[in-house]
């Protein structure tokens, strides 16, 4: 079930680039939007649920991550939380992202394509 859900959003992302005008970015930005919306509204929590990593590792997980982080800083924090609940969620995340691609970026040997 986790490769089935995680292909299924994959494949809507790549119809999306090759049927729509949309640009990758928006695209990207879409998914996030939606999987925040889709978390807000109690939906992909049960996805989650079925699918695991086949939810979460695709780019609405980090919607998912964000709203999830949000709603749990809300209920310890306030409105504050509003603030700073993402952030906390998706930290880790986040924190990887920037270091690999720190230590990618000292690895890598650039050149022109030319």
């Amino acid at each position: 079930m986790t490769f089935l859900i995680g292909g299924v959003i994959c494949a809507a992302g790549q119809l999306l680039l090759d049927l729509t005008k949309l640009t990758p970015a928006r695209v990207l930005v879409s998914f996030v939007v939606a999987g925040v919306f889709l978390t807000a509204v109690g939906l992909y929590e049960p996805l989650v649920k079925l699918a695991g990593a086949g939810a979460t590792v695709p780019i609405t997980g980090f919607g998912y991550t964000l709203a999830k982080g949000v709603r749990e800083a809300v209920k310890s924090d306030g409105l504050l939380g509003a603030l700073i609940g993402g952030i906390k969620g998706a930290a880790a995340g986040i924190s990887a992202a920037v270091l690999f691609g720190y230590i990618f970026a000292l690895l890598a040997k650039p050149s022109d394509k030319s």
